[in-house]
């Protein structure tokens, strides 16, 4: 039988938003894909940076859309956030959290304390919320300038939806780093906690990083010294990836990810 391109490893970090879907729309052929994948005993973690829901509303949100997941199979940018402070913070260290009650949540979960105040804060986790306003932004910007640290969930400029791309929350991380001239830790893609937080829980020794987008997925992969595979189906064209420089490029560019059972 020939190898085809998933025959290449052991694990999948599939992104979510313009990869497998685009709002409440299933990407045609993408739940297949993944099934094909597994079915030949490929690890599967799909790998988002949208922090704005929990990982249950995740897998729950796949299983509507046709693809047999569990909750297991899925790591948030809120979880590799959280994370990067637990290590970093005593026990209940007050957290003012930027974000939906799912971030909370997540904070809860590490034995740290969530608040909207920045009195107090020792840190900010920051993520999206489409609630999110100017006095949340202000009370940050006022911790942050108090020395609490700052780790972003993600940087995503733009969020893709059915209506085409809006505000996400790299944007609003920008107009706080206007605000305060400081700079965030980043958990989520192209940072690389969130990737490499999945491919060792995975136990993955040759994962492949899937994605819609150079500037996230792709470069993210680069950075964690990863194979990835650039899908057409949200954000990134192949001639944006052609024109990067040669080691910044994905190792693979498709239409979908039907890509993965054919020959590279």
């Amino acid at each position: 039988m020939s190898e085809t391109l998933v025959d290449r490893y052991d694990a999948l970090l599939i992104d979510l938003d313009g990869t497998v879907y685009r709002g409440s729309e299933a990407v045609p052929g993408a739940a297949e894909a993944v099934a094909a994948a597994r079915s030949k005993g490929i690890g599967i973690r799909y790998v988002t940076n949208n922090a704005s829901r929990s990982p249950q509303a995740v897998a729950d949100h796949l299983v509507e859309l046709g693809f047999d997941t569990s909750v297991d199979e899925v790591s948030t940018s809120a979880q590799a956030g959280a994370s990067m402070l637990a290590e970093r913070l005593p026990k209940r260290a007050t957290v003012l959290v930027l974000g939906t009650k799912a971030l909370e949540a997540e904070v809860l979960k590490r034995g740290l304390i969530p608040t909207n105040e920045a009195q107090g804060a020792t840190a900010v986790l920051q993520g999206l919320s489409m609630d999110l306003g100017w006095r949340e932004l202000a009370e940050a910007a006022v911790a942050i300038r108090n020395g609490a640290l700052w780790v972003a969930c993600n940087v995503d400029a733009t969020l893709p939806t059915e209506r085409g791309l809006l505000p996400g929350n790299g944007s609003l991380v920008a107009a706080l780093k206007t605000a305060t001239g400081q700079e965030p830790l980043v958990a989520g893609k192209p940072a690389t906690p969130l990737l490499q937080q999945a491919a060792k829980e995975l136990q993955a020794n040759r994962p492949l990083v899937i994605g819609d987008r150079l500037d996230t997925d792709i470069l993210g992969a680069v950075n964690a010294g990863m194979d990835s595979l650039l899908v057409l189906t949200g954000v990134s064209t192949a001639e944006e990836a052609q024109a990067l420089p040669e080691d910044q490029r994905p190792t693979y560019v498709g239409a979908d990810l039907s890509v993965l059972h054919r020959l590279p």
